[in-house]
């Protein structure tokens, strides 16, 4: 291969064609894993009944399901259990239970006895433990915690040392001392957690007595109300302790039974669902001692409180002890003289009962606790209780709320699967009892939405004759305003429901207050109201919350308002054109609060919907420059990521139709304000070109004067805004395809600024990813797409022959390659093959209306002497490039390239040309990583060509025979 060869080009006279590849349908890809669509009816536990549709799920096929084929808990899920806390370990394993009853559901367990429909405890927890707090100090007696008992643990011979041993632990505990501390809210929550540890521990070391007294002591903590607002944590956090004896000591008896299957004689552990005829003796005693120790107890909270944790043992005495367990220990809290320390221990028992008999109007229990609740209802506005309220400076509505958690469960157990009936005898009894606002709201909030829509206006009738009581009339309107939500009232009703609703609402005084009713309400106003009422009901808001800047402190509040409001009103133009929408907006003065808003309003608007209402556009631009503007240098890279896809949504969201200035006009007012986001002006000049594109199709091509102008405007605002993008990639992408639609509208010198623009920013692109192998990728792929335009793009009269390819030639030689991967050996035949087609007489395409070279030339020997000379020059630098490569397989595949586009593209008549190719023939004949196959389907390809007058039948010849050597 000599280094002084020169190129001839072969000028053929027939016009080469694109060959169209014929698409093919396939069914499937071979990478896609295969799924089965199946349909699974949309039926949730503890809904209303299903509808009958179904949803459509893609499930991965041959799937093994754990839960099918093992008992039980699967053995990962056991492994991790086993490091959990007791109390998380029971709950994880109550929930793996529950869930193979489900997909077992022939197989019987005492959780299929629960009822579904009502809200568990387990949901309630949180939701308590977060509103009821205080910052006052509060009292825990610490003679369980660890202060280093010293307990010694002796080895029993005969059962009259180890009774002997449980005495002297008995007295121990009796004597040992017990010291008060007073602690905050914090510390008491940490002591209790420990006491919790404590009984744990003293159990699995056999200390059974200690775990004992540790569950009398924390059920004594429920008889202290020295602090009033936080008693319904209190109860929270005590009865997870005495859940958790009350399972340890159920888990421990179950240990100790031992039971014979018929047929057998190996002893195994009782099954699930158990009798007690298939309890041994022995167990049965150890469970008749429990339950005489808890007798024994002296105070009455502690005894009735540890006899319910462990009421569940009662199955192994007998299976009809339950509801005459349930209904003693219902009388039993009779003896109880705080009405709070009485409801919640009324509370514990329904908890309790539900799990061993399950909820609804059929158990008894349920039915009498509550009304047991209702004869002593009027202790709960006594003059003791108003003593200590005073005492503890403590409001009356305040203290009636500190009632609703337990009072709310007990209605819904009693509740269950109730009727209508049930309902109206309540309402009839609140009626006659007198300060029955309490009363009033848990049935409002445990009934079905359905049974208190149907009776919306009777309740508001009763919440308005309530409003001068002590319980707070903004919790009945919000209680009743989450129930229409889900369930509107009669549509005769529902105009007149919302005017005496807000008519109660507006004259609330207090901020804070109305909007916990708003928050209820606006959900109803905008499901089963016009848009207009809901403006009103904004409106409204605004003033309420505007004096002495209220609405600082209720963004959480408002923040829900706005996506309720959202979330029910689907059309956007709507929603915008609202007068009161934007000040409600302007509420949020916390810029991460308003950012917050502002995405959930342009989340909103994703559908396919258009507008070109310039007061919507207006409100939209405003909405998006808060998200724009709140872009900083320390905005991190995925939230920039998506508020600029947010404003590309809006963006596209405009259309003025075929008011093409228009359009261009709004794009002009996008730029100014959505200028810091790289991906909002990348789309601001793809839907410029966009714009173009489409004015050049409605003219067909024919521009006149006012068209032609508006185009090139197009054109300049492509060029103005390219330079604004940071990402120098972005750059080199836009500028030539805005370079290529200014050529498609006959704006040949803003094609030539944005081509020429794009050629001097290679070099930075190169300074900026040198040895980045994806970026020398991308500039490999962008180079041949420039090759391909710069084709048809004529030759500027200021500047000498072919300079735009001089430039991109001389930006390519000076970037830094890394040679082993051959990309620009790949180049260069690739600019080979495009000068060689330049100097065709026709071009295989051309731009409508554009004179390419081949028109301004026509084969001009001259210009075909500058081809020749360029391409001589490519060549020479592409041999020393091979050569610099060494023997490899990409350098085969090259030369066998570089082989076939000489045989193509050169004029094989001059004997330079020819020589070449021997030297290649010889190269590629004696290479040492020579592949046959490879060669016989390059062979093939250029048999597409045989018919072409340039290349010779000897010469294909010679090219088909070195593929078979």
């Amino acid at each position: 291969m000599g280094s002084n060869l020169e190129w001839k080009t072969f000028v053929s006279a027939k016009i080469k064609k694109i060959t169209k590849m014929k698409p093919e349908p396939v069914d499937d890809h071979p990478l896609k894993i295969p799924t089965v669509t199946e349909r699974i009816p949309r039926r949730v536990i503890g809904s209303q009944s299903s509808t009958g549709r179904t949803t459509p799920v893609s499930t991965p096929v041959n799937i093994l399901d754990l839960s099918a084929v093992l008992e039980g808990i699967d053995p990962l899920t056991k492994f991790a259990i086993e490091e959990m806390d007791p109390l998380t370990q029971m709950a994880t394993e109550s929930a793996a239970k529950e869930q193979q009853s489900i997909l077992n559901p022939n197989k019987k367990s005492n959780v299929s006895r629960r009822s579904f429909d009502m809200e568990p405890w387990s949901a309630r927890k949180n939701a308590i433990l977060a509103k009821f707090t205080t910052s006052e100090k509060l009292s825990i007696v610490t003679s369980f915690l660890s202060d280093g008992e010293k307990v010694v643990v002796k080895a029993q011979s005969s059962a009259v040392d180890k009774l002997q041993h449980r005495l002297e632990q008995l007295d121990y505990f009796e004597e040992g001392s017990q010291h008060k501390l007073d602690v905050s809210q914090s510390e008491y929550v940490g002591r209790i957690e420990q006491l919790n540890r404590e009984l744990v521990s003293a159990w699995n070391s056999e200390q059974r007595v200690k775990a004992l007294k540790i569950a009398i002591q924390c059920a004594k903590l429920l008889s202290d109300t020295d602090v009033l607002q936080f008693y319904p944590s209190k109860f929270v956090l005590v009865t997870d302790i005495l859940d958790s004896f009350g399972q340890l000591v159920y888990e421990r008896l179950r240990t100790k039974s031992d039971y014979v299957r018929p047929g057998t004689q190996a002893p195994t552990a009782l099954p699930e669902d158990f009798t007690p005829d298939m309890v041994p003796e022995s167990a049965k005693e150890t469970c008749r001692n429990w339950f005489y120790k808890i007798a024994s107890i002296r105070e009455l909270v502690p005894r009735i409180y540890v006899e319910m944790a462990i009421l569940k043992s009662y199955s192994f005495l007998t299976s009809s002890e339950f509801s005459a367990a349930l209904l003693r220990l219902t009388r039993m809290i009779r003896g109880i003289g705080n009405p709070l320390v009485a409801v919640y221990a009324r509370c514990y028992l329904c908890r309790v009962g539900i799990v061993v008999t399950g909820a609804g109007t059929g158990a008894h229990y349920l039915v009498e606790n509550f009304y047991d609740f209702l004869d002593n209802y009027n202790h709960l506005f006594s003059g003791g209780v108003k003593k200590e309220l005073r005492k503890q400076n403590m409001d009356y509505p305040v203290y009636l709320t500190l009632y609703t958690p337990a009072l709310d469960f007990i209605l819904q157990a009693m509740a269950c699967g109730a009727t209508d009936t049930l309902l109206a005898q309540l309402l009839e009894r609140c009626y006659r009892q007198g300060n029955s606002a309490l009363l009033l709201n848990s049935i409002m909030a445990v009934f079905k939405p359905m049974y208190v829509a149907n009776r919306c206006l009777q309740l508001l009738d009763m919440i308005i004759q309530s409003s001068q009581e002590s319980f707070p009339s903004y919790l009945l309107l919000r209680t009743l305003g989450l129930c229409v939500s889900l369930c509107p009232p009669p549509i005769e009703h529902r105009r007149q429901v919302l005017n005496v609703v807000w008519k109660q609402m507006s004259s609330l005084n207090n901020p804070e207050n109305y909007m916990n009713c708003v928050e209820a309400w606006i959900e109803y106003a905008v499901q089963y109201c016009t848009s207009k009422e809901v403006d009103i009901i904004i409106g409204d808001l605004i003033k309420h919350v505007q004096p002495d800047r209220a609405y600082e402190n209720l963004y959480p509040q408002l923040q829900q308002i706005v996506q309720k409001v959202i979330s029910h009103m689907s059309d956007f133009e709507v929603l915008l054109s609202m007068d009161n929408f934007l000040p409600l907006i302007d509420l949020f003065q916390q810029e991460n609060a308003k950012v917050e808003v502002c995405k959930v309003i342009l989340s909103s608007c994703s559908g396919s919907h258009h507008t070109s209402d310039p007061v919507i556009t207006n409100a939209l631009i405003y909405i998006c420059s808060v998200l724009h503007d709140s872009v900083n240098a320390m905005t991190v890279e995925d939230e920039v990521r998506q508020i600029g896809e947010l404003l590309c949504n809006i963006i596209r969201k405009v259309d003025y139709g075929r008011d093409y200035e228009q359009q261009l006009s709004f794009y002009v007012e996008a730029r100014g304000a959505f200028s810091n986001i790289d991906s909002v002006l990348a789309q601001l000049v793809q839907c410029v070109n966009t714009l173009a594109v489409n004015r050049r199709q409605e003219v067909k091509g024919n521009h006149t004067k006012k068209t032609g102008a508006f185009v090139r405007a197009c054109a300049a605002y492509c060029f103005i805004t390219i330079p604004s993008i940071s990402s120098v990639k972005t750059r080199l992408e836009l500028y030539l395809l805005s370079g290529q639609v200014a050529l498609f509208n006959y704006c040949l010198g803003q094609a030539d600024a944005c081509f020429k623009a794009a050629l001097s920013i290679i070099p930075e692109w190169s300074q900026e990813n040198e040895k980045n192998r994806y970026n020398e990728q991308f500039l490999t792929s962008y180079v041949r797409k420039f090759l391909a335009v710069l084709l048809v793009v004529p030759d500027s009269p200021d500047r000498g022959v072919l300079s735009l390819i001089r430039v991109l030639l001389n930006n390519i030689q000076n970037y830094n390659w890394d040679m082993q991967n051959g990309n620009l050996c790949h180049l260069y035949i690739n600019v080979l093959d495009v000068l060689s087609t330049m100097a065709q007489e026709s071009y295989p395409y051309h731009v409508d209306k554009v004179e390419s070279n081949d028109t301004l030339y026509g084969s001009d020997p001259k210009f075909i002497q500058e081809i020749n000379k360029m391409c001589s020059v490519i060549l020479s630098e592409l041999l020393s490039q091979l050569k610099r490569l060494g023997s490899c397989r990409k350098q085969f595949s090259l030369v066998l390239e570089l082989l076939i586009k000489v045989a193509v593209n050169a004029d094989l008549q001059d004997s330079g040309i020819l020589s070449l190719m021997s030297n290649l023939m010889q190269l590629i004949k004696k290479h040492e990583f020579k592949d046959f196959k490879y060669m016989k389907r390059s062979i093939d390809h250029l048999a597409m060509y045989k018919a072409n007058e340039n290349i010779s039948q000897q010469a294909f010849s010679k090219l088909s025979n070195l593929a078979q050597e």
